[in-house]
């Protein structure tokens, strides 16, 4: 199975290059000889339909001749790999399948995992701290390119910990793996060079920020309670100690940190955007804002308020207020026509159609400067100044872990 995996691994690596995913460089080079395999000789795969209760999962074992076919497809086929059911440890845990509760740890899509990667730029002799241990994916392409002996790896999950630990040193590397607050970094360890949180935050994380080195650099996806429309928080420290920070829109990001609230629509409620009237439909010959104006979509998610959620599942703009019931339904009717249907206290379509001309009157940014205030603030704001927010100070709580 060796020639296998070896050959599995050079496709995944093909096709991220492909879609972009993955530059030629240290981390292509890391993730065409990392065995996953090795890292995670276990995953668990879904046996049950999406809604079917309770849902099953059977953990696939590589010592099992039998999984390691299917293994093989779950590892290198570029999805999430679920690794952790409920908490449970990894090591030494029984084969079989679960039954109920749900999927504690995943590693993260390797398209994401790659782009951000490379994004960091990893180099030799870097000292690395990696925050959201997980299954030990970046863990490892830090310690393949920087050397293990400069890499911390962080985890709040003892069990997850434990098992990186484990398997990393199996692939012979041996990062010191702590298991503590995300949020606090390792501040016996610190500055770093680089330093890349594996979950999604409200706001820079203040701690990982001050730990960084001199020309140091921090990657950390950021968010409202709406999942819909995250950022890229880019923080790097300049040579006399200053921050400079932005915030780009992205498309995708890692789940949320452990604690951090998150809002949804329900099944019933993306039922009555589908299908009920509203109260009221016009025909409107504004365009909605396109999907690729993720700039404009971060700053609505935090200047709108009111915790609005998008269905991107449906096959037209839909976006609900699970918190007042209010939603909106806009619908092409025609060349430069759309209908437009509204229900509850707020007018979204109004919300958007204001907002749309402030933001094209900033100059129509994907991206914003971020700003760290000495009493502890942080600020959002275009180039120009004209579009701005203040990024909320999060409820006391422990963060997650995704990688």
């Amino acid at each position: 199975m060796t020639a296998d995996c070896a050959a599995a691994r050079a496709e995944m690596v093909a096709r991220l290059e492909a879609t972009g995913d993955l530059q030629r460089g240290p981390v292509r080079e890391a993730l065409l000889v990392l065995p996953r395999e090795v890292l995670m000789p276990q995953a668990y795969v879904r046996r049950t339909a999406d809604g079917e209760k309770p849902p099953r999962w059977d953990l696939l074992d590589w010592a099992v001749p039998q999984d390691r076919e299917e293994l093989q497809g779950v590892l290198y086929g570029g999805a999430s790999v679920l690794v952790q059911h409920d908490g449970e440890p990894l090591l030494g845990r029984a084969y079989g399948a679960r039954s109920g509760a749900s999927i504690t740890s995943m590693s993260t899509v390797m398209g994401l995992t790659a782009s951000l990667l490379d994004e960091l730029d990893l180099q030799p002799g870097q000292r690395v701290l990696d925050v959201g241990t997980g299954a030990g994916v970046t863990a490892a392409v830090a310690c393949q390119v920087c050397g293990d002996q400069g890499v911390v790896t962080l985890d709040r999950d003892r069990h997850l910990a434990q098992a990186a630990a484990a398997r990393l040193a199996d692939i012979g590397f041996r990062p010191e793996v702590v298991c503590g607050r995300g949020d606090e970094g390792c501040p016996a360890r610190a500055p770093f060079d680089r330093v890349f949180v594996s979950y999604t935050v409200e706001r820079g994380p203040a701690a990982l920020v001050e730990q960084l080195a001199p020309r140091g650099r921090l990657l950390v996806h950021v968010t409202t309670a709406s999942p819909s429309w995250p950022a890229l928080a880019v923080v790097e420290r300049t040579a006399d100690g200053r921050h400079e920070a932005e915030l780009r829109a992205v498309e995708y990001a890692h789940r949320a940190g452990h604690g951090m609230e998150r809002i949804w629509l329900s099944e019933e409620f993306r039922q009555r955007i589908a299908t009920e009237p509203g109260t009221w439909t016009q025909r409107s010959m504004l365009a909605p804002p396109a999907d690729t104006d993720r700039g404009f979509w971060l700053a609505a998610d935090h200047l709108l308020g009111g915790g609005l959620v998008r269905d991107f599942g449906a096959q037209h703009l839909m976006i609900g207020a699970p918190g007042c019931g209010s939603w909106l339904r806009v619908e092409p009717v025609g060349h430069q026509r759309w209908n437009v249907t509204t229900q509850g206290p707020r007018d979204i379509w109004k919300e958007l159609q204001d907002l749309a001309d402030l933001w094209r009157a900033a100059g129509s940014p994907d991206r914003y400067r971020l700003s760290f205030d000495p009493d502890g603030g942080q600020r959002a704001a275009s180039e120009c100044g004209r579009l701005s927010w203040e990024l909320p100070i999060p409820r006391p709580h422990d963060e997650g872990t995704s990688s």
